[in-house]
């Protein structure tokens, strides 16, 4: 196995970094502390590993100093039974002179597949002369359990698909408010390709079809390598039904009880209990995130409907049979995502009297927002509808503002609650403001 690991380590050090667009997002090691990036399978973690070991590179840092492993290579499943320890034995053995003397920088890649990975990272940060980045496909480890075991020794950040902003930046177009006309043209134009593309990194560029392959390799990748091996589940098919089913149904409301209804009525025998628990994994992988309605008290939020969103909504383009497909809801699963990179505090809300406002956000400060989203307000009863909830909603949670999501028109309505701003989706999405 060292042998192995010392051949991993040389051919690492002697292939070209692929450092991609650059993301908005900025990882800071802390002295004594593993930074932990955790997001959904194909996202661009690697890439951004890459990134940071290139301003190490460019730092003056030796190639020989860094230390990367992907834990999803076949050659390293081993180490399930040998351990991790083997690993430092390997480094330590191609170069001796830098134990305690200089700082390596190890990159390991999705290490949560190998048991024990937490006390190994810990005696790693404790014993050795090390700067520790780990990327992950699963939230567990944002869990409290994994942060014991580590003994505060890790911060996490997450990380989702390209975002508009960091799609623009790959294209070279500067989207610092206000624009010329010029480059409002340009932005909007890029807009309409990122509806069509979505956020993953691999699928940018590409035509409709190999797109579309792209997106069902990475479903099914999610499918039976986080959720049916990770978790040893005995029923993958009806694991593939559900997933599908909420795929195609995001932007809707679902109780454990349909869904169990629904897998039933397909042949599958599958208890409730099962379905809540493939639920929660769906959502340990970043593929999906169940949205509850906004009530103080915790059991009324959980006896209410849930609302389901995929990940990246081209995606949901990609899987879905198109039967169903409802561009509303893509455009509603599009801002679900904005909303979610700058808040884990997310809800739909429903009035007193039965009206639905999409996303009611709450920052980190305990700001509260309200968002709604509509494709088009050019049908006078639309709009008057979606006005009306907003207006009810403002004034039961004293709030001033609020917004309507568009897919091209913008614009103010005042109220008597207060102003609702009117935005088109592109500008919504590179004001950098969605809380």
């Amino acid at each position: 196995m060292i042998k192995i690991l010392q051949e991993m380590i040389l051919d690492f050090q002697e292939a070209k970094l692929k450092t991609g667009i650059p993301r908005q997002l900025a990882i800071a090691p802390v002295k004594g502390k593993a930074a932990i990036c955790i997001g959904v399978r194909r996202c661009g973690k690697s890439t951004y590993m890459f990134q940071l070991m290139r301003k190490l590179l460019d730092k003056g840092v030796p190639f020989q100093n860094i230390l990367c492993l992907n834990f999803f290579d076949d050659r390293l499943h081993r180490l399930q039974h040998e351990g991790l320890g083997v690993i430092s034995e390997a480094y330590y053995g191609l170069y001796p002179e830098k134990k305690n003397s200089e700082t390596v920088y190890c990159f390991f890649d999705e290490i949560q597949t190998i048991p024990g990975w937490e006390a190994f990272i810990d005696r790693l940060l404790r014993t050795e002369r090390c700067e520790v980045y780990l990327t992950g496909s699963s939230a567990l480890l944002l869990s409290k359990e994994i942060a014991t075991q580590m003994r505060g020794r890790a911060l996490s950040w997450e990380m989702f698909p390209f975002s508009f902003k960091e799609f623009l930046a790959g294209k070279g177009i500067d989207a610092v408010m206000p624009l010329s006309t010029k480059k409002r043209l340009l932005v909007q134009k890029a807009f309409d390709e990122f509806w069509e593309s979505g956020g993953f990194p691999e699928v940018l560029g590409l035509e409709r079809r190999l797109r579309q392959g792209i997106h069902q390799e990475y479903f099914n990748a999610i499918l039976f390598r986080d959720l049916v091996e990770r978790h040893d589940i005995p029923h993958p098919k009806a694991v593939s039904d559900l997933a599908h089913w909420l795929v195609e149904n995001t932007g809707s409301l679902y109780t454990i009880n349909k869904l169990t209804g629904y897998l039933k009525a397909l042949g599958h025998k599958v208890p409730k209990a099962s379905v809540a628990e493939y639920l929660a994994w769906f959502e340990d992988s970043y593929f999906l995130f169940t949205v509850r309605i906004f009530d103080a008290s915790l059991r009324r939020a959980n006896a209410n409907p849930k609302k389901i969103y995929c990940i990246d909504h081209s995606f949901v383009s990609s899987v879905s049979s198109g039967i169903l497909l409802n561009s509303g809801h893509l455009l509603e699963s599009l801002v679900f995502t904005a909303l979610r990179r700058e808040s884990k505090e997310i809800y739909y809300y429903r009035t007193r009297s039965g009206k639905e406002v999409d996303f009611i956000v709450v920052s980190r400060e305990r700001k509260r927002s309200l968002v709604q989203v509509c494709e088009s307000l050019a049908d006078a009863q639309v709009k008057k509808r979606e006005l009306a909830a907003l207006e009810e909603a403002m004034l039961e949670l004293k709030l001033d503002t609020a917004r309507i999501i568009t897919r091209s028109e913008d614009g103010e309505v005042m109220l008597g609650a207060g102003r609702v701003e009117i935005l088109p989706a592109w500008r919504f999405l590179i004001n950098g403001q969605a809380v």
